[in-house]
């Protein structure tokens, strides 16, 4: 399924807090919206949009809108969640890579993530079935996958005996799913070897390097993003 499409789903969820806590006399209840940049999310923030009209929530009529975006810098989600909770946002929309520290500075403000790979592993919800707190949201339950994607690729390429993968370690799902994939790598006997990437500049070292290996090189979904919060 398409983010976009998520977004509209996620429309849904977001209109039973607004609904709740909106109830201030003359003031329109406020969604704090909270993006990579304007660009990467003009789809997703179309869908979202059109669902709440389709809900009976307006915006500009009978709701507002806080659009934020975090513009390549990850660490602005505190200095934005905080001015959300002065603008009293009735519920903040974002995505999972955020939320830990969204969690941080507002443990009462609804929170709605569009996508997170490991909510629990990550420490964002309780569990699937009863998240607690104040975060809810969806799950691509990438770790559990992780494992499954190797031995696919291990019946696409059956000589696979040693594979590299780019791994970002500032990124803790992408830490989760590397065990994972470290220990569907034992079972297969294939030699795994974790190129740690800390910023974008590490990614040419890292290739230059492969060059001198017998390694295949494999870059798996959250092990690498170059864009962790689109």
């Amino acid at each position: 399924m398409r983010r976009r499409e998520f977004m509209a789903g996620l429309a849904s969820a977001v209109a039973w807090p607004v609904s709740v806590r909106g109830q201030q006399a003359g003031r329109l209840p406020t969604i704090g919206l909270l993006g990579a940049n304007a660009t990467a999310w003009s789809s997703r923030t179309t869908a979202f949009v059109t669902r709440l009209r389709e809900l009976g929530w307006i915006e500009g009529r009978t709701i507002v809108i806080e659009y934020r975006w975090e513009d390549g810098r990850p660490e602005r989600a505190a200095e934005i969640a905080a001015e959300f909770v002065r603008l009293k946002a009735e519920v903040i929309v974002t995505v999972g890579s955020v939320v830990a520290a969204l969690k941080r500075v507002t443990p009462v403000i609804p929170i709605v993530f569009a996508l997170a790979n490991d909510p629990v592993g990550g420490g964002l919800v309780a569990s699937l079935a009863r998240p607690g707190g104040n975060v809810t949201g969806l799950s691509s339950q990438a770790p559990d996958l992780a494992g499954k994607r190797l031995e696919l690729l291990r019946e696409v390429i059956p000589p696979l005996r040693r594979l590299a993968i780019l791994l970002d370690v500032s990124y803790p799902t992408a830490v989760i799913e590397m065990g994972e994939v470290q220990a569907a790598a034992r079972a297969l006997g294939i030699e795994v070897a974790p190129l740690e990437i800390r910023r974008a500049e590490d990614i040419a070292s890292r290739c230059s390097m492969l060059m001198r290996t017998h390694f295949t090189l494999w870059s798996v979904h959250s092990l690498w993003q170059t864009n962790r919060a689109s």
